[in-house]
């Protein structure tokens, strides 16, 4: 089993304490932002940046005539790279241009509407990282994080793929916590998935993710049994989580995502006899190996099944096991939980229908999800209003469907909250951008390419050597981050406000990032030698180092930089004196100084 290291009780008691930040005194709009001002991302960042580098939607009238529905545009280029960054995964002149023209709601529509043109089969299957030879990519996970890698850093469909990066921070599966042949076409399958219905129905992704290969053994799926005479019960593991993490949480909310209370206190949303009901759903499951072909593995007798069964959803039929069996594991016995009662004899196809029928319409569904994806890409305090409306649009898409995640995501991204221009100096709003989305922006906003062309990045989880997050290796079920975290005695906790992503933050991480970014900016160098960065068009430029920050300061923070800050990165880019006669390799130096400051600063930091 690959689960949480932590008790369960004491993982419960915590989420609890989490549920409940200390008391906010809230609107003080005049103070310095507490996101900002957090002590392990302080003024010190700055400095060793500098050592390290050497120097709603529409609107519409009301009576009267017919309405008439008006577009709502960015008025800036900082307005329009503001909402590609939340959006998306960077910002570029080009989108700003189209997002300026089109409108918010048109643009986001037209990328819903792309579909995905990377495939992660198709990356295994072109580099031969499916096939059984001496190489043993069977074996290993090394070719997953090179697939998820060359989504995130290059190619298309990037509002997509941002959004399948958050829902992966929901509905988690780790590579680092899965034992199977074929790991890497295993994540690979559970991206697709990811990817397939971002854009879909939340009860289609529930369905897919809860039979999903890397899932099934990942929490335990795969292989559990009906209890029998031994005194084996089934494993209740994914029943937890299904309710605790993917589903309704822990606690009733109220539709705007606030506990409700009785008598003051929080009423828990299930009981360990809820799992224990429920975990008898989850049984007689097995990967499904009907007609593959098996290979004999190099220089031994042992038989690798054909990379397929990963991908495919797992079977409760035992004719589809191998060996075949005439009778499967699934439990007989009625399954009750949640007051849902699914009759003794029920077949494994039907409870698993009835019982994602009842969590997916459980009332807590909506605001549970929207809150969290709010904070994957929005702030990670949004109003219980901002919540509420979201979860409405979960609830019903206006043409009576609930679960829309198409319209939801419009919903979190088109909402004012979201757009409105005054959230940037709002000291309680945003975000910290999280070390995995700080390289990806890099990566993508200066065009990386790959030398080798299988984008040779690893594991990037160490803290001190690397970013200390890695795409689809959470260290547990409950993801990088919780999002009932906040820092104790800080700023932060001072104003009840919760911040996720500083989970990852302390010393050791700080000044990893710093060199990481260094090595990553200037290339060549171990983890991420295989990536190339193209600074011609900024090199171009940097002679006239005002017009070159302005480039940088725009795509890369939307315009947010403070004067003082940039200040101080203009001075620290004029120490590279500049004349007609320098060379190139003197104005890329530069261009790397601003990038390298500009990432390490606090008003990049903080996604506002």
């Amino acid at each position: 089993m690959y689960c949480p290291g932590e008790d369960e009780n004491a993982m419960r008691d915590a989420t609890a304490q989490e549920a409940t930040p200390p008391s906010p005194p809230l609107n003080r709009a005049e103070q310095p932002s507490a996101l900002s001002n957090a002590g392990a991302l302080g003024v010190s960042t700055l400095a060793l940046a500098v050592a390290a580098c050497g120097g709603g939607g529409s609107s519409s009238t009301g009576g009267g005539p017919p309405p008439v529905s008006t577009v709502r545009k960015p008025q800036t280029d900082g307005e329009a790279a503001r909402f590609l960054l939340q959006a998306s995964l960077s910002a570029s002149t080009g989108a700003i241009t189209q997002l300026r023209s089109e409108g918010y709601e048109p643009w986001l529509d037209r990328q819903i509407a792309a579909a995905n043109s990377q495939s992660a089969k198709g990356f295994f299957a072109d580099r031969g990282f499916d096939r059984v030879d001496a190489n043993r990519f069977y074996n290993g996970a090394i070719t997953g994080d090179y697939m998820i890698w060359s989504q995130l850093l290059a190619g298309d469909n990037a509002v997509r793929k941002r959004i399948a990066f958050a829902l992966s921070e929901f509905f988690v599966v780790s590579l680092s916590g899965i034992s199977l042949t074929w790991r890497g076409p295993a994540i690979g399958e559970y991206w697709e998935i990811l990817n397939r219905h971002a854009f879909g129905n939340f009860r289609d992704l529930l369905q897919d993710i809860t039979l999903n290969p890397a899932m099934g053994v990942f929490l335990n799926t795969r292989g559990n049994r009906r209890a029998d005479s031994s005194g084996r019960v089934p494993d209740e593991n994914y029943a937890r989580e299904v309710m605790q993490l993917f589903t309704i949480g822990l606690f009733e909310l109220n539709s705007d995502g606030t506990n409700r209370l009785v008598n003051g206190n929080p009423v828990e949303s299930y009981t360990s006899d809820d799992v224990t009901g429920l975990a008898k759903v989850f049984t007689g499951y097995d990967f499904d190996l009907a007609g593959l072909a098996f290979t004999t593995e190099v220089g031994s007798t042992r038989q690798i099944p054909d990379p397929e069964y990963t991908r495919r959803p797992m079977t409760a039929d035992p004719a589809r096991w191998v060996p075949a069996r005439t009778t499967g594991f699934h439990s007989a016995e009625a399954k009750t939980f949640l007051g849902l009662t699914i009759p003794a004899g029920t077949g494994a196809a039907e409870s698993l229908r009835r019982a994602l029928d009842h969590l997916f319409n459980h009332p807590n569904v909506g605001p549970f999800f929207a809150k969290q994806m709010i904070q994957r890409l929005v702030t990670s305090n949004p109003s219980p209003a901002y919540v509420g409306r979201v979860a409405a649009v979960f609830a019903n898409n206006g043409q009576g469907r609930r679960g829309d995640l198409a319209a939801v995501f419009k919903a979190i991204l088109l909402d004012n909250e979201a757009l409105d221009p005054a959230n940037v100096t709002n000291p309680n709003f945003g975000k910290l951008r999280e070390p995995v989305l700080r390289f990806v922006q890099l990566a993508r906003t200066f065009g990386a390419r790959s030398n080798s062309g299988n984008w040779q990045v690893g594991d990037l989880s160490d803290p001190a050597s690397a970013l200390g997050q890695s795409p689809l290796r959470s260290p547990s079920v409950f993801n990088f981050f919780r999002p009932g975290y906040f820092p104790a005695n800080t700023e932060i906790a001072n104003r009840g406000l919760l911040a996720p992503e500083f989970q990852l933050v302390n010393e050791t991480s700080v000044a990893g990032y710093v060199n990481f970014l260094e090595r990553a900016i200037t290339g060549g160098r171990a983890p991420v030698a295989d990536i190339v960065l193209d600074f011609a068009a900024e090199v171009a430029i940097a002679q006239d180092s005002t017009a070159l920050l302005d480039r940088l300061d725009l795509l890369l923070t939307g315009r947010q930089l403070s004067a003082g800050v940039r200040e101080t990165i203009r001075s620290a880019m004029e120490d590279v004196p500049l004349t007609a006669s320098s060379t190139n390799a003197e104005k890329l130096r530069r261009v790397q100084i601003g990038v390298a400051l500009i990432l390490a600063s606090t008003d990049y930091l903080i996604q506002k």
